[in-house]
């Protein structure tokens, strides 16, 4: 990169620290810190998510599928739309109903503290493990771009990410996410100009090799770009994630009514079929101008095709891009599970309830995550996979069974020990699916363990549902012992709760 652009870049980052320390003000207390009072318009909300759900994956990877393939990966689009729009109407008057602090308060009134805390750890530990790959995902740019290390990137985008998080909390998380997603949004549209001016007839061209190509109605199960495969795993992917996921539930808490809560949400899921078919479109240009970028991988095809061919501080605008949505996944990650972790689990445990004290609680939290995603990005090893597969197939290994959970609740005769048990269950097997690629040639490669490790990702969520579903429904068919029973009794009677 040139001079300039390094300027543009390093103006970027401390003007968004700044920024993010001074629309994050003073907070009161940790309603304040972690769900901005109740007070931020749904418009802001609505880019929010957008932009948290982005994160660097989609600036690198999406335009590396597009150059790779074609755009059928926009139809799991398509399908999340439709399960934001059921989350909307089904789920989210659920958590306008008294005063939710997480996702997993409402299963916590339902059965107990049991499995409000077995739910958010399965969040806190998904979201870890999933956000240290997206953490990772940035340094793969930052790397091609800067010539440093992958560690030094890492911990570079921390430091800066943690900054304006710990002292602004949701509200400079959210004002900045709205910034950010301006600038990659904008950095996607002129590495697309660029390309369009190196060859006026890349799309022309994309068109006549068939990558144009949007729908594929092959029914498949080991294709995970097919519309059936696309349309029922994205919409089941984009229920639990959106409905169940406390890093998006925590901004819609954040709105002020149900109303603007489902404005936000449904409005996400048509930015984002828009968001997707630009990045996409990025990378089926980039085929015909940048041809040299088949000898790389997918992740590196657009970061290289920045350092070669934009000038005049556009590479730093790119890196800007790169930088924003890295930043905004992170940011959003750290307040939710300092979120979670007070919440869930410090609060209830410590029986202390005074808001200034749950805020200094939420800020330790915040820099405890803060280690962990960081440590986590340093450890990742896999740079063959896209890394957008990786970071989706790691969430559905547990999405699947936190919706699950969220279904069972409406079950009447369903049980704290039922959802529990259905929920560890749901995940254990999920955990052999999405790692049968890796188990199979360990246990002799069977059959049953190949055919799973060729099941296409999408599928992951709908069939933790189902596992988790029916564990549940079965382990309450099961009577409980008669102790045990009575002792339940007791305490629904003394607690109000249901058990």
């Amino acid at each position: 990169m040139l001079t300039a652009d390094w300027i543009v870049a390093a103006l970027y980052v401390a003007g968004v620290v700044a920024l993010g320390l001074w629309l994050g003000g003073r907070q009161a207390g940790a309603s304040d810190y972690f769900l901005g009072r109740h007070r931020l318009p749904w418009w802001a909300i609505l880019i929010s998510v957008v932009a948290t759900e982005t994160s660097a994956l989609t600036v690198i990877s999406i335009p590396g599928i597009g150059y790779a393939t074609n755009l059928t990966f926009l139809q799991l689009a398509f399908g999340y739309l439709i399960g934001r729009s059921v989350v909307a109407w089904l789920l989210l008057p659920r958590y306008f109903h008294g005063e939710v602090q997480t996702a997993y308060q409402i299963l916590g009134e339902r059965w107990g503290g049991g499995a409000r805390k077995a739910s958010s750890a399965v969040f806190m530990v998904t979201r870890a493990l999933g956000d240290s790959v997206r953490v990772f995902a940035t340094a793969i740019p930052l790397a091609v771009i800067t010539g440093w290390s992958y560690p030094t990137s890492i911990l570079a985008l921390g430091a800066a990410t943690v900054l304006y998080t710990y002292t602004g909390g949701l509200r400079a998380v959210v004002w900045v996410d709205v910034v950010q997603w301006f600038v990659y949004v904008l950095a996607g549209v002129a590495a697309l100009a660029v390309a369009l001016q190196l060859e006026p007839g890349a799309l022309a061209a994309g068109a006549a090799a068939g990558k144009l190509q949007v729908v594929d109605l092959t029914v498949s199960l080991t294709n995970p770009y097919t519309f059936l495969t696309a349309l029922v795993g994205g919409a089941m992917l984009s229920a639990a994630s959106h409905g169940t996921d406390h890093l998006i539930v925590q901004r819609l808490l954040a709105t002020r009514a149900l109303r603007e809560a489902r404005l936000a949400l449904v409005g996400s899921g048509l930015v984002v079929i828009l968001q997707f078919a630009l990045f996409l479109v990025v990378g089926v240009a980039l085929w015909t101008a940048f041809p040299e970028g088949r000898a790389l991988r997918g992740d590196e095809v657009f970061p290289r095709f920045i350092t070669t061919h934009l000038s005049g501080g556009l590479a730093g605008l790119a890196v800007a891009g790169l930088l924003a949505a890295a930043m905004s996944t992170i940011a959003s990650s750290l307040n939710s599970l300092a979120s979670a972790a007070t919440h869930d689990y410090y609060a209830p445990l410590t029986g202390r309830k005074d808001e200034a004290h749950l805020l200094r609680a939420g800020r330790v939290f915040t820099l405890i995550w803060a280690v962990v995603l960081v440590g986590g990005a340093l450890l990742f090893k896999n740079r063959n996979a896209p890394v957008v597969v990786v970071a989706l197939s790691i969430a559905s290994l547990t999405y699947g069974a936190l919706l699950g959970t969220f279904v069972l609740a409406r079950f009447e005769r369903v049980r704290q020990r039922d959802a529990v048990t259905a929920l560890v269950a749901g995940a254990a097997a999920m955990a052999v699916v999405v790692f049968a690629a890796q188990l199979a040639p360990l246990a002799g490669n069977p059959r049953w363990l190949v055919a799973l490790s060729r099941l296409a990702w999408p599928w992951y969520v709908p069939l933790g549902t189902a596992i988790t579903v029916c564990v549940g429904l079965a382990s309450s068919r099961v009577p409980a012992r008669t102790g045990v029973r009575a002792r339940q009794g007791t305490r629904a009677r003394g607690t109000g709760g249901t058990e």
